[in-house]
């Protein structure tokens, strides 16, 4: 994993670095802060590049001699930074050879064979040099399962590729070139809201090409930027691509009055259903496997420590990526799961003194900061949020079926004042996400990411030892829901559309997961230097998932905590977790109370846009 920066502008005579002048520093100074931004996703190593593209005068792709003069040129810098976390030697990026150069922010999973020692983004590399064509480069990327971002600049042809997999599972915001910011750029963070730029997520159709050579011929970049840049398909020629694109929703609709599950006992399962329960555990146990083992130690001082966490609520999602991880970490290695809760002055006041409702809105600001004021005093401000009770019931769950292994239960306790001071950064690093859902969900996983809290010195123990967790491979339960009907939405699909109803919000779900919150999640959590990691997300998962039949899935039909995600339901018990099979589903940032925290109607629409902290 590792943050990426590249830029391009207009270059002309003399030294690389100072060819713009005075006027210029604008440019010069945001630069710097990217690069900065990205360097912390990266803490291990951080290596920058230039590269000066020449138009009319040499049509060669190189650093040119500080003394050169030169006829049309483009500036590109390269920039990443890099945590290792596949292979056993040090890498630096970005990767170059022979004037080609490639910033690789993702993981290989499946499709190119890399051994334990080996580091995916250099072998990958070597393979996209091997390419007897650039036009080649949709089948090789067609055939690697992973997520991922990346940016690379082929020196013959002078094209620069860049692209996010199908999915969007990591991030890569783009700027183009306008009038008021006449350069090009690509980041897999920004600095937040700025007059700099105009960032978007890349999109994910494809995989994109800007021809730079071209572009140098160009008197005015910003006006003919877009007849430079293309958008090629994932698909080549109907050639089967497993990885190329995301699978269809099963369309076919079930019988007119499929069997009801009255039982989530395995043995009393209809038998293509029971066959669906065992293909889950194995799909999900193996994408599980992927994403924790082998994971390299950065010193020997580590060994005994975890290395792998989960961002866990005690739902189904994340308990059973949880229990699955436990069968591939080995036994000496502890497990941490994160637990996120918020002191939210709304909820303590709401507790305490009932709805608020009628209270006029002066009054209850001036209420609400007395809740506030009142349990800091009081030393004690109530953190058993319902992701901490549920979290704290599977963890002894866990104890239970899983002898042998120490499980970490991290309390990550944010008082609101820390949240609050938090929220400029939080709001930077999500950004161009700028609604109130964004906020409260990137509030939950920032404080969660960073994995600061407290452990119990023993199961039975209330005594406390502060701890701050070593894992930098976080494995997230995101798109269970998506792709195995878990929200609300899709029982009011049933009652309004039938089962037809259902297949179409499924492939509604689907389609826009891309984007949606992964690129978001993936910025908030690597800014502490960590990887999000997300199983169900395996496009071999969502292979799978998507072929079923839909009543395989879900079964609006039942009662909630039973009929959504049956499937997942009944492999949870299958696997002997009992108790979090038969839990009903809460929003991340409505269990961990980082929703809501002022009040106001502002605060309930998710989908507002949210205040900068400038704004009163």
């Amino acid at each position: 994993m590792c943050g990426i920066f590249c830029s391009l502008r207009s270059g002309c005579c003399g030294n690389i670095d100072n060819t713009h002048g005075g006027s210029d520093n604008t440019f010069c100074e945001l630069s710097k802060r990217l690069k900065v931004a990205n360097a912390t996703r990266g803490p291990d190593a951080q290596g920058s590049h230039h590269v000066r593209v020449h138009g009319t005068r040499s049509g060669e792709a190189q650093a040119p001699p500080l003394s050169e003069t030169c006829g049309p040129a483009l500036d590109l810098e390269f920039f990443a930074s890099e945590l290792r976390l596949r292979g056993d030697a040090p890498i630096v990026q970005p990767h170059q050879q022979d004037g080609d150069v490639f910033c690789w922010n993702g993981e290989v999973f499946e499709g190119l064979n890399v051994n334990a020692d080996e580091n995916d983004g250099a072998k990958l590399f070597q393979s996209i040099r091997s390419l007897s064509a650039m036009n080649d480069l949709p089948l090789l990327l067609g055939q690697i399962e992973g997520p991922y971002a990346f940016v690379y600049y082929h020196a013959e042809s002078g094209k620069l590729y860049f692209a996010r997999d199908p999915l969007g599972r990591r991030s890569l915001l783009i700027h183009k070139p306008s009038v008021s910011n006449p350069y090009f750029l690509l980041a897999s963070v920004s600095v937040g809201d700025d007059q700099g730029y105009i960032m978007e997520e890349l999109s994910t159709d494809g995989i994109f090409c800007l021809d730079v050579k071209q572009l140098c011929e160009s008197k005015e970049v910003a006006h003919d930027f877009d007849t430079g840049l293309t958008c090629i398909p994932r698909h080549m020629n109907q050639q089967i691509l497993p990885f190329a694109k995301l699978s269809r929703v099963n369309t076919a609709l079930p019988p007119d009055a499929p069997p009801l599950v009255l039982s989530l006992d395995p043995a009393m399962l209809p038998h293509d259903l029971a066959i669906a329960v065992d293909h889950l555990i194995g799909h999900l146990d193996r994408s599980v496997m992927l994403r924790v083992q082998n994971i390299p130690r950065r010193t020997s001082s580590e060994k005994g420590k975890a290395q792998v966490a989960v961002l866990f609520s005690g739902g189904i999602d994340s308990t059973m990526l949880a229990f699955l991880a436990h069968r591939h970490v080995p036994l000496d290695e502890p497990i941490d799961l994160l637990n996120v809760a918020f002191q939210n002055p709304r909820k303590i006041q709401v507790q305490t003194d009932g709805n608020l409702g009628a209270i006029p809105k002066r009054e209850k600001k001036r209420q609400l900061k007395a809740a506030e004021i009142n349990g800091t005093e009081r030393g004690s401000p109530s953190y058993m949020v319902p992701d901490r009770v549920t979290g704290l019931q599977e963890v002894e769950e866990f104890r239970r079926i899983c002898p042998g292994r120490t499980w970490n239960f991290v309390e990550v306790d944010v008082p609101y004042e820390e949240s609050q001071a938090a929220r400029a950064a939080v709001e930077a690093v999500m950004f161009p996400g700028r609604t109130v859902m964004d906020l409260s969900l990137a509030m939950a996983l920032y404080f969660a990411s960073k994995g600061v809290g407290r452990v119990r010195s023993s199961a039975a123990s209330d005594d406390y030892q502060p701890y701050t967790s070593t894992a930098r491979v976080l494995l997230n339960g995101l798109g269970s829901d998506e792709l195995l009907g878990g929200y609300g939405r899709h029982r009011t699909a049933y009652a309004t559309g039938g089962w037809q109803g259902v297949i179409d919000e499924l492939q509604l779900e689907l389609d826009r997961i891309p984007t949606r919150n992964l690129g978001r999640d993936d910025r908030v959590i690597s800014c502490h230097g960590k990887e999000t990691r997300h199983p169900f997300l395996s496009l071999t998962v969502v292979s799978f998932l998507a072929g079923l039949p839909v009543h395989l899935k879900l079964d609006p039909r039942l009662e909630l905590g039973i009929g959504d995600k049956i499937l997942l339901r009944l492999a949870a018990q299958k696997v002997g977790l009992l108790e979090a099979s038969v839990r009903k589903k809460k929003a991340m940032q409505f269990g961990s109370h980082s929703a809501r925290m002022e009040g106001g109607e502002a605060e309930k629409r998710g989908d507002l846009m949210i205040r900068t902290v400038s704004e009163p």
